[in-house]
């Protein structure tokens, strides 16, 4: 079996290049933003007309994604198209006469995301087109203040319905990593929900970073902390011992006051006036 040399007329992708995949020069690895079209190319070498051949386009072996047979494709004359694709699948007519079996799939969905191939099983030598097509959906991480405990404050990081899986990961102001808890991981299918909580100690500015390498794309959320510093016992013990200090200070004071005004009473001549003392 001769694999098909793959020849890219037109892709819409995330980057708007193509990625080889890294596994040989057939493999295309192609990287979509959910919601956008996807055109997979296939065209023979030779660009010979193609109009009455057959092509037959399955992902990951198994599921039929379309089917061009002489003029006949599934949803038209032909059953047998996986209800995934069914409406959302097109090849390009006028292309057909310069051998090219491409073919869009509309509005695309994480779930699209695998290896296609695009085969010419009735061509001598048979050959074939491969296709990673990988659909990417990304999600801003949504970060809360769950609680303040003696330990600090509880931070909690979540990511819904994002795909491929992200890394999370938490970061101080100056980028430094914070160590977390184990992620809490749901894949629901090929998207991911991710929780990651961590405890911070002091007061700052933390972000959660989502990175998904696969699609070259990171995105975080920030959010700032203020821990306040609890008074010192010590402190109101000194606190409490001046004021006392003070009170008795104070009294000391008045009491040497009344004690020298009364020694003044008590120490001054009288005067003599017509016979009386007064």
């Amino acid at each position: 079996m001769e694999l098909l040399p793959v020849v890219c007329l037109c892709l819409l992708t995330w980057s708007g290049t193509t990625f080889a995949a890294g596994n040989g020069p057939d493999v295309i690895k192609m990287v979509v933003k959910e919601g956008d079209d996807a055109i997979l190319p296939c065209s023979l070498s030779t660009r010979e007309n193609i109009v009455q051949k057959l092509f037959d386009w399955k992902r990951d072996g198994q599921k039929e994604v379309f089917l061009y047979d002489a003029g006949v494709t599934y949803g038209k004359d032909h059953p047998g198209q996986d209800e995934q694709f069914k409406q959302r699948v097109f090849h390009f007519p006028d292309q057909l006469p310069f051998g090219d079996a491409s073919i869009v799939i509309r509005n695309t969905k994480v779930t699209d995301s695998g290896n296609y191939t695009c085969d010419f099983p009735r061509l001598q030598p048979r050959r074939r087109g491969l296709i990673e097509l990988v659909v990417g959906a990304t999600r801003k991480p949504y970060v809360t203040i769950l609680e303040q405990t003696q330990d600090g404050v509880l931070l909690q990081c979540v990511v819904k319905g994002a795909s491929p899986k992200p890394q999370l990961q938490w970061q101080d102001s100056g980028g430094n990593m914070v160590p977390a808890k184990d992620p809490q991981v749901t894949d629901r299918g090929g998207s991911y929900d991710i929780i990651l909580q961590t405890t911070v100690t002091k007061t700052d500015h933390y972000r959660c970073v989502a990175t998904q390498e696969e699609i070259h794309h990171q995105v975080y959320t920030e959010t700032y902390v203020y821990i306040s510093v609890p008074e010192s016992p010590t402190g109101w013990i000194v606190a409490g011992v001046l004021a006392v200090l003070l009170v008795v200070f104070v009294l000391v004071l008045v009491k040497n006051k009344l004690n020298s005004h009364k020694g003044q009473s008590a120490g001054s001549p009288g005067r003599t006036i017509r016979g009386r003392t007064i």
